[in-house]
């Protein structure tokens, strides 16, 4: 399960540096808006399989949500190696594919409802913070893997009897799909239904056949509550939103501070994101420690004050203001920058027409967003420190969330419910460029980061007031 999770994650981070100028490539009727979609599809993919496969695991062995997923991730990626062979419309293809590869990302429930169903409460902790490491581990190595296939160049080698190109664009999907077919290899030969309840007893469930003695009805242990389900829905939503708002305003946000070209802003957040990454991988591991001293809330709570403060310190101080875009309007001319397009690396952009006088990439805050004349300037060290308290945040907040609700829910089968949550995680992914591209845009990083400090104090408030409200239930009875 842990190798399954990796693999989810590896796919869609494999492709996401080259998406773009395979794209330019096989398709030159697209754009940069068209781009969005293509990395949208895969959490919409993913958030409406995740309750799909999440009730089929309830009622069947997991076996086969498991294989039936991982055979459509294989069966995307070798859709997206061939996407450059139809005459038109090759981008739809693309779309296809990627959207594919996340709803077959869909069995990331399966995987969550197994391990809480698998482990007792003192063993769930560890359980889902190496499940999160591994995941975040799959983030971090996708780019390597592509960086390293990107020696293979544009033209690659190709296999003409059955028209497959191997090329820096198609090797990752290429060795996607062979970690596929080696997981369900791997599903078939090692994958063993597991079901305890909560004291880490055996206990019957639907997925295997056992004889009754032996087991507890796990049917017949409560009911769910409702009201906290819906609360850490809405908690791991916020989590993964405000992460996402994080992850996309990051590079228009140091070119407009800092002046930095779009190749420096793509290298430097690139070491920068590694860096989150590497943190969050030891900040799982420590987690399984630090929970069992201090319990799962309080290291939630601590999660959410760090993630606020992390972004209460990107909030502009001071007087000085950033450099500003001023030769184009002593030449009547205002460049024209797409937000999207501050998103996308420096190579995978068209070219800004200039004009003649102009040898080098302009940089600066641009005037085309009126707040650059007077939003103060967000100094490195703020932008720093920032980072760590975020990639120190992030990883406590999404593993215990994911720990709380299996607790929640009970020795029940989970699919369903995990199938929600991931669906939750995938619309946040969906709906954070989005919040932050209108926000930034038009009025600048002051309102953008204080409405994000509003959300996280409101989910606290309403999370603690959701913990007092259970504490005071288990009191009367």
């Amino acid at each position: 399960m842990y190798l399954t999770m990796f693999l989810s994650s590896v796919g869609f981070s494999i492709v996401i540096m080259s998406v773009w100028p395979y794209l330019q490539k096989i398709d030159l009727t697209a754009d940069a808006s068209f781009l969005g979609w293509i990395i949208s599809s895969y959490s919409l993919g993913q958030m409406i399989a995740s309750p799909l496969f999440g009730l089929w695991s309830n009622y069947r062995p997991r076996r086969e949500p498991l294989v039936v997923s991982t055979a459509i991730s294989v069966a995307a990626n070798c859709l997206y190696a061939y996407v450059h062979l139809p005459t038109s419309h090759n981008k739809y293809y693309m779309l296809v594919a990627r959207a594919l590869v996340g709803f077959g990302a869909g069995n990331v429930a399966v995987v969550r409802s197994y391990i809480a169903g698998a482990t007792s409460l003192t063993e769930r902790t560890s359980a889902m913070a190496n499940t999160s490491a591994c995941q975040a581990t799959g983030f971090i190595l996708g780019p390597v893997f592509q960086t390293c296939f990107s020696l293979i160049g544009e033209k690659g080698v190709t296999w003409e009897i059955i028209d497959l190109q191997v090329n820096m664009f198609t090797a990752p999907v290429l060795l996607g799909a062979f970690l596929g077919v080696i997981n369900i290899i791997l599903i078939f030969a090692i994958f063993r239904e597991h079901q305890v309840d909560d004291m880490g007893r055996p206990c019957k469930s639907i997925n295997f056949e056992a004889e009754e003695s032996d087991y507890v009805d796990q049917d017949a242990q409560g009911n769910i509550d409702q009201v906290a389900v819906v609360a850490t829905n809405i908690l791991f939503f916020v989590i993964l939103f405000v992460f996402a708002v994080f992850e996309t305003i990051a590079t228009p946000l140091t070119m407009d501070m800092y002046s930095w070209t779009r190749k420096e802003a793509v290298f430097y957040n690139g070491i920068i994101l590694g860096a989150i990454g590497i943190e969050s991988v030891i900040v799982f591991m420590v987690v399984k420690v630090v929970s069992k001293q201090t319990g799962e809330r309080a290291i939630l709570y601590g999660g959410l004050l760090i993630i606020l403060v992390g972004f209460f310190i990107l909030l502009p101080w001071g007087k000085q203001l950033p450099n500003i875009q001023w030769e184009d309007i002593k030449n009547n001319s205002v460049p024209r920058i797409i937000f999207s397009e501050m998103f996308t690396p420096f190579w995978k952009l068209q070219t800004t027409q200039l004009p003649s006088n102009h040898t080098v990439e302009p940089t600066g805050c641009s005037v085309v967003q009126p707040w650059c004349l007077y939003t103060p300037l967000i100094h490195l060290a703020q932008y720093i420190t920032s980072d760590i308290l975020i990639g120190l945040g992030y990883p406590v907040c999404n593993v215990m969330s994911y720990t709380l609700y299996s607790k929640i829910l009970g020795p029940k089968p989970q699919g369903v419910y995990m199938g929600w949550l991931t669906a939750s995680g995938s619309g946040a992914r969906i709906l954070g460029p989005v919040f932050v591209s209108q926000i930034y845009t038009h009025l600048g990083p002051r309102w953008a980061f204080s409405l994000i400090c509003g959300i996280i104090m409101l989910l606290g408030v309403m999370k603690i007031f959701q913990d007092k409200k259970v504490s005071c239930n288990v009191t009367g009875r």
